[in-house]
């Protein structure tokens, strides 16, 4: 994942910068002119939480608020692109390091080591013709596997702990990468903080003015002038809003960065465990038992036959009984459960509701969408015939 990001993203996050003229590498096609039509007034927004922003950022926005020209298409267009060009970078950068990352290996491995342990305790051969097979070279044949078994184990070790430094670098990485979002999200919410703030000011006086003049005067140009700057307002406001969905983007990146990073860490730390806790463990266990098997071959020896012969009759009991009652179980059942028809009866009949209130739903809903459209339709003459009033 550290070699996904670009140098300009390595970099450590420094201040936030504002600028009205971001360079793209794919500049956007200019907007068509939106319609000019007055809009009523709006129930204001939420303001933002400027918290997180220093006396020195919050300066930084009042002065760059000054800067904006709501008049100017092309300052419009690109107001934010070009910290919403870096988020869009940044993104790419973060799904490219979560889509390299195969965890899956790591547990793989880890499972892998389960499984040479377990060769080790492989079941021995039942009965009378096993225990003479064993006989003798049953301590031999415990080594060879114990052999193998330590072999296959060191070389999925190595490879864990190949894994355990790219995760433990990849976590660090992980901490860049929360830090530059974090500074996208602040210089998201200074662009945003700004460009409110002109807007306000715009609509306040300089949009007030141009109304009530419009009203005073009665000329065309100066009614469509008050038109003119309402929606390139309105089109202010606009990128505004596109601006807002970018730091929420970033906003909801925060969590999911930590999320990966807790991940990997908690496969270092579980590579860990296996490394220097059951490796070991396992080891030690397999001296102790070729120890006990070296110093319990006399005694199995007297004691197969013996065993044998008892767990046979425990065993052939255990199956007539069990085959028995599995019998008259199965006789005394019916084909089909009452439960199964009970439930199937249910589930028709559930069915059977969804869909009719589905359909009721429908028809509302079509019903509904067809009376707002004659409204909006109604609105929309009516406002076509309207100037701004002050």
């Amino acid at each position: 994942m550290s070699d996904l990001l670009n140098n300009d993203q390595m970099q450590a996050p420094g201040v936030p910068t504002l600028t009205l003229t971001p360079t793209m590498s794919d500049a956007a096609a200019p907007a068509p002119a939106p319609t000019l039509v007055a809009t009523p007034e709006e129930k204001a927004p939420a303001a933002l939480d400027d918290s997180m922003l220093s006396d020195e950022e919050k300066r930084m926005v009042d002065n760059f608020s000054q800067q904006i020209n709501v008049r100017d298409s092309s300052m419009i267009l690109q107001y934010g692109a070009g910290a919403q060009k870096k988020m869009a970078d940044f993104s790419e950068s973060a799904l490219a390091s979560v889509r390299t990352q195969d965890l899956g290996e790591v547990g793989d491995l880890i499972s892998s080591v389960v499984v040479e342990l377990r060769s080790f305790d492989a079941t021995e051969e039942k009965g009378v013709f096993g225990f003479f097979k064993k006989g003798a070279n049953k301590i031999e044949s415990m080594r060879a596997k114990y052999d193998k078994a330590e072999a296959n184990v060191d070389k999925i070790v190595g490879a864990l702990q190949g894994h355990q430094m790219k995760l433990m670098k990849d976590a660090a990485m992980l901490d860049k990468m929360y830090d530059l979002n974090l500074m996208y999200f602040k210089e998201l919410t200074m662009y945003i903080l700004a460009g409110k703030k002109k807007l306000a000011e715009v609509r306040d006086v300089e949009l007030k003015e141009l109304v009530a003049k419009a009203h005073a005067t009665g000329r065309a140009e100066d009614a469509q002038a008050a038109q003119d700057l309402e929606a390139m307002c309105t089109r202010f406001e606009k990128k505004i809003s596109d601006l807002d969905l970018t730091r929420t983007i970033a906003m909801q990146t925060a969590p999911q960065i930590r999320l990966v990073q807790n991940n990997e860490v908690t496969m270092v730390e579980k590579i860990q465990t296996t490394i220097v806790n059951t490796i070991p463990l396992w080891k030690s266990q397999m001296v102790l038992a070729l120890g006990i098997a070296n110093s319990a071959e006399a005694v199995r020896a007297q004691n197969a036959v013996t065993n044998m012969t008892n767990d046979l009759l425990k065993k052939n009991a255990e199956m007539l009984h069990t085959s028995t009652v599995e019998v008259a179980r199965e006789s005394e059942r019916g084909i089909v459960d009452i439960e199964t028809l009970k439930n199937t009866n249910e589930t028709l009949i559930r069915t059977f509701d969804e869909v009719i209130q589905i359909q009721k739903e429908g028809r509302q809903k079509r019903a509904e969408a067809e009376a707002e459209m004659r409204r909006m339709e109604a609105d929309l003459k009516q406002k076509m015939l309207e100037i701004p009033r002050a």
